[in-house]
């Protein structure tokens, strides 16, 4: 609760905590939802959007001797699926570096596989191919690409190293260090500058760059830096003057 109690600050007394599971982004005149989630739902296209879900990351440490729960699939998967039960999306867009590595579906339970498999279910699934998984072995089903244009809106696994517009990423799993009240938290955001977004890695196991990192100066600089933190509860709009550096 320590850490939770700064962003339960910034919400109204007047509104219940599920007004805050929702945050809408403009995106190049393109109206998003960003979701607590750490998804983005396009509501014109009926897409959704995720980055960096590394499934199987777990096992990939295993078969290397470091030892984590192998839980981290079936964690991610789940919340995957109470998200789709929440917009019931007819596309779903992966931005890449979807699964930790190429020998992910050799690793996969059969129980994970038939999880995804559900998920895929009368809707496309399109998988972006990232640098963790340039390949993307067939029994995952769905179709690959590199990267995809809809509507104007390019969405690729790994942003542009330049300032752009009209472009929707993943890749550097942005976190935000947030001083508020004398608190201090770190937690996964989005952070845009109205052009641009890059989303949160919505892996179980991923872990997350600081927005100040100098990674993300030649994304955005100091053009309107928008950020929405992923708490606990809700997802809120952070003032740049109030992040931190590492």
């Amino acid at each position: 609760m320590r850490n939770t109690a700064p962003l339960l600050e910034l919400k109204p007394e007047r509104l219940d905590v599920g007004e805050f599971s929702q945050q809408p982004v403009s995106i190049s005149g393109r109206a998003f939802v960003a979701d607590v989630s750490g998804a983005l739902y396009w509501p014109a296209e009926d897409v959704l959007i995720v980055a960096d879900l590394h499934l199987e990351k777990g096992s990939a440490f295993a078969s290397r001797g470091i030892l984590l729960p192998p839980y981290d699939t079936a964690a991610t998967l789940e919340r995957l699926a109470a998200t789709l039960d929440a917009y019931q999306a007819s596309t779903v867009i992966c931005l890449g570096d979807s699964f930790h590595d190429r020998n992910a579906a050799d690793r996969m339970t059969a129980e994970d596989r038939g999880t995804l498999s559900i998920l895929q279910e009368d809707r496309d699934w399109l998988w972006l191919n990232g640098n963790h998984d340039p390949v993307i072995d067939a029994r995952f089903g769905g179709e690959v690409r590199s990267e995809i244009t809809v509507s104007d809106i390019t969405f690729r696994h790994e942003p542009t190293a330049s300032p752009v517009t009209h472009e929707i990423a993943g890749h550097l799993h942005p976190a935000a260090r947030v001083s508020f009240h004398g608190h201090v938290i770190r937690r996964p955001c989005f952070v845009g500058n109205g052009n641009r977004l890059v989303l949160p890695a919505f892996g179980t196991y991923a872990g997350g760059l600081n927005v100040l990192d100098e990674a993300f100066a030649p994304l955005f600089g100091n053009d309107g830096l928008s950020v929405f933190v992923l708490g606990q509860e809700g997802l809120y709009p952070i003032a740049p003057r109030l992040l931190k550096e590492d």
